[in-house]
């Protein structure tokens, strides 16, 4: 039988379950990364597990999201994430060393491997051939204790590359134009595998921006096939050892394609506020910019930044504009800097800040108030960059660097030819701030005072009677429910202290409503939770007292998180419903427990008008058993006693 990419690398991995799409599967995991704004909670739950060996072939722990250091706070949750590492036998990437996605596409990232990320953009290893997957945080520490990951089995869309990319179009315009097409909600439930003679063009810093922004789409996961291009990377990273090829059968089946002519891609753009609202950037020309910031794990990478730097180069920043510039990792950094197109950067006027997440998480570098913000960052949503006024585009590199100099949106096709001239990889390898396993072992993990148990559910019980504690429209993102940001992502440890700011930009009365009400129900539209992997925005709810959200769709990763936690994620059969149901209107759910057990139907009764609500619980037997648990911890610690009996 013909198998595509996906089927090949699953069914090498396949535990248990048939590959149909819909149908429940549990693979073997061989890699998982985590990041210190979701890292914590990760290890706060391996060690709930009393898991004492974890069962991967290799992990790595970053610290890439916070390392602004103004109080105790990052530095013990730094120490926290050092010292779990060492026990459990993980690599800990030390603060300054990179952003997680590149740092793992550089040095660990296999083609043919698994990888499980508490980060939404894990699939930026998918340029490698990577099947890489992001989850929540339960997940990862999850397939740690025991080496497995559950899912439903995605559809296969298959992306056929055309043609040549003409400058000064580049793989970001590609990701932003299959935005435009499919939409943020066009790959729920799909895995987007590339093919076709395009490919062959592409490097491997280009194909991971693609793969990167695949999870903008709501996919799954994105993938590349592994051929010489990969070769040739891995080889200047010194493990050419790791390459396999890897690539479709001739007649393999897809459940959909697209056929893309790079040829006819142009600079493209994403207006405010979300990733597939997408213009070119002629339609934009001559909007005024104040601020443009060119890094993050969508376009950091060695190429990019020498690109930024010949268009920089012997220019100026405006005067209206301030400039930021993100190394992806310090091993780019270095190389800025041994090539001398640091030197460049610095000349024209950039600030350059230490190799992180930094200003795409919203960590530091808010515009002013109505600031307009380039960046060629994947995300976009109103007041993720800390600036709830301002307005923020996405775009390629390329676009970024020239419109800094003209201080308004422009076209990069005025910038004379020579400047896409290829750029020649080199090979540096230094990896002293990444502490191997031999080299971290820990004795003792230490735990600062900001580091707060985090709360755990209980099994349902057979009536839940609770009032709409709110009600909010479609494409509800993670960053709406759980605000990150410089002033909070020190309190990713500490759900207590959050909770205070759940859902404050939307209603900033939410959690002192919810303490009145003793919790709630949530009621919300398509979409609802698109965005980061964050489980604290599924942890904050639960310690609030959420028991259920109502909703017409939900984003694959957060209703992941929302079972995990125990809160029983509910579509609607019938959007009417959720047109009549009102903000405090009081909702009953009988014999919930019984209704899990028999079907996937669960019924409801809107106690204020009488009406009766026809409900579908999507999901697979697995997590039907998580849910009757009271969330995935209890439903382990059972099968633990059940194994032991």
């Amino acid at each position: 039988m013909a198998l595509n990419l996906t089927q090949k690398i699953i069914s090498k991995h396949l535990i248990s379950g048939s590959m149909e799409s819909g149908k429940e599967i549990e693979i073997s995991v061989d890699s998982t990364l985590t990041q210190d704004s979701t890292g914590t909670m990760v290890y706060l739950q391996l060690e709930a597990m009393d898991v004492e060996k974890i069962k991967t072939k290799l992990s790595v722990a970053y610290v890439d999201h916070n390392m602004l250091q103004t109080g105790f706070e990052n530095a013990d949750d730094h120490l926290y994430i050092k010292t779990v590492a060492g026990k459990y036998g993980i690599y800990f990437s030390r603060p300054g060393n990179g952003i997680c996605h590149q740092v793992q596409l550089e040095r660990f990232a296999k083609p043919g491997w698994t990888l499980l990320g508490s980060d939404s953009h894990t699939p930026t290893a998918g340029g490698i051939g990577s099947l890489a997957i992001g989850a929540g945080g339960l997940d990862v520490a999850v397939a740690m204790a025991n080496g497995k990951y559950s899912m439903t089995m995605p559809k296969v869309c298959n992306i056929i590359l055309e043609g040549k990319l003409k400058p000064p179009a580049t793989a970001k315009d590609v990701i932003l134009y299959i935005l435009k097409k499919l939409t943020v909600k066009g790959g729920v439930g799909k895995v987007f595998e590339y093919s076709g003679e395009g490919v062959g063009y592409l490097s491997i810093p280009e194909r991971a921006t693609i793969t990167n922004m695949g999870a903008e789409l709501g996919a799954t996961t994105s993938i590349f096939p592994s051929d010489e291009r990969t070769r040739e990377f891995l080889k200047l990273q010194g493990r050419e050892e790791d390459f396999v090829e890897l690539k479709a059968d001739e007649r393999a089946k897809y459940d959909e394609a697209l056929t893309v002519d790079l040829s006819n891609i142009l600079p493209m753009a994403a207006c405010p506020h979300s990733p597939d609202n997408v213009k070119s950037v002629k339609e934009l020309e001559g909007t005024k910019v104040t601020q443009v910031a060119i890094g993050s794990c969508t376009n950091s990478s060695y190429k990019d930044l020498v690109m930024a730097a010949r268009i920089l180069k012997g220019n100026r920043v405006h005067p209206d504009v301030s400039l930021v510039i993100s190394p992806g990792s310090k091993q780019v950094l270095t190389k800025l800097s041994m090539t001398g197109e640091l030197k460049d950067l610095i000349d024209c006027g950039a600030r350059v800040l230490e190799c992180g997440c930094g200003p795409c998480i919203g960590m530091g570098q808010a515009p002013e108030t109505d600031g307009v913000s380039l960046r060629t960052f994947n995300r976009n949503f109103e007041g993720r960059s800390g600036t709830k006024s301002a307005k923020v585009y996405l775009v390629s590199p390329e676009t970024a660097a020239v419109s800094a100099i003209y201080g308004k949106i422009t076209d990069p096709s005025i910038l004379e030819s020579d400047i896409f001239d290829s750029v020649k990889e080199l090979s540096y390898i230094n990896d002293n701030m990444i502490l191997p396993p031999e080299e971290n072992i820990s004795e003792q993990v230490i735990k600062g005072p900001n580091i707060k148990p985090f709360p755990l559910n209980t099994p349902p019980t057979d009536r839940i009677i609770r009032k709409v504690v709110l009600k909010v429209e479609d494409n509800i993102t993670t960053d709406h429910i759980m605000p990150s940001g410089a002033s909070l992502l020190p309190y990713r440890s500490n759900i207590p202290h959050l909770s205070k700011y759940c859902f404050s930009g939307v209603d900033p009365d939410f959690s002192k409503t919810c303490r009145e009400n003793g919790g709630g129900f949530i009621v919300a539209g398509e979409n609802y939770g698109q965005g980061s992997s964050r489980e604290h925005a599924a942890l904050v709810p639960l310690y609030l007292g959420i028991k259920a959200v109502f909703a017409k769709s939900f984003a694959r990763i957060h209703k992941a998180n929302l079972i995990n936690s125990g809160i029983i994620p509910l579509t609607f059969t019938d959007p009417k419903d959720y047109s009549e149901i009102k903000a405090f209107n009081e909702l009953e759910i009988k014999d919930i427990v019984g209704q899990l057990k028999t079907g996937n139907i669960v019924y409801a009764v809107n106690m204020t008008s009488g009406k009766s609500i026809k409900l579908l619980v999507d999901v697979t037997d697995t997590e039907k058993e998580i849910l009757l648990s009271g969330g995935y911890i209890n439903y382990m610690k059972g099968r633990r006693v059940e194994c032991h009996a």
